[in-house]
């Protein structure tokens, strides 16, 4: 567990075998919490929100590849809450959900219908906590990445990786575009902007607006 801010904090839950970054989010205050791209290993999510002490009130999806959506119908059967995101455009995405769980050996319950899709420039809640939403295409079509002003803090999915990016070899992938909704959506936001990546460490827009070898200042420059 990472306190980000008085204001929030984070649990980072590694699940599936591709060990995505799931996260447990909540507002330190009231305990009212959400969870962020259930992959996969419910029971475990739901222990580890127990063992906080935090009232799930909504689930939130970044985009909807297997190891970030499988356990979505399960965990909402389980909680009764609401799912929000990703953007329309990973529809295709959910309809595929179930074959790429088999596929992949993944549980999944089906594809998942959202209770609210998310748009560039709408907000989601944590408790009372406002987090913008950013429609960041490019690894997928509809891939939504959440930040918090507040606290300087933003989870984006497999859009940016300390020192990579998502790739966009997968249906509906842009190259050109991921490098935009990096550029010109996320950086903008502050170098001292810490992210949570879809798979390995955190980082910030910073570091890798100066080394990222894809995304960086002389990376671009380069083009």
């Amino acid at each position: 567990m990472n306190a980000i801010a008085p204001v929030l904090r984070v649990a980072v839950i590694p699940v599936t075998p591709f060990q995505q970054n799931c996260s447990l989010v909540w507002e330190a205050a009231s305990g009212r919490g959400v969870i962020i791209d259930p992959g996969g290993e419910v029971d475990r999510l739901l222990a580890r929100a127990q063992q906080e002490g935090v009232t799930v009130e909504r689930i939130l999806i970044t985009h909807a590849h297997v190891d970030h959506a499988a356990a979505t119908s399960a965990l909402q059967r389980r909680l009764g809450v609401p799912i929000e995101g990703p953007h329309p455009g990973d529809q295709f995405w959910i309809d595929l959900l179930q074959k790429s769980a088999d596929e992949y050996g993944f549980s999944c319950e089906g594809p998942f219908v959202p209770s609210r899709w998310l748009h560039d420039g709408d907000t989601v809640l944590i408790g009372e906590q406002i987090l913008d939403v950013v429609h960041c295409p490019g690894h997928t079509p509809g891939h939504v990445v959440f930040v918090h002003r507040a606290s300087r803090f933003a989870i984006v999915g497999d859009v940016l990786f300390q020192g990579s990016i998502g790739r966009t070899d997968f249906p509906g992938g842009n190259h050109s575009d991921l490098i935009h909704s990096i550029r010109e959506k996320l950086f903008p936001y502050g170098d001292d902007v810490t992210f949570l990546p879809g798979h390995g460490p955190t980082s910030t827009f910073g570091a890798e607006r100066r080394s990222n070898p894809y995304v960086s200042d002389a990376a671009v420059r380069r083009t």
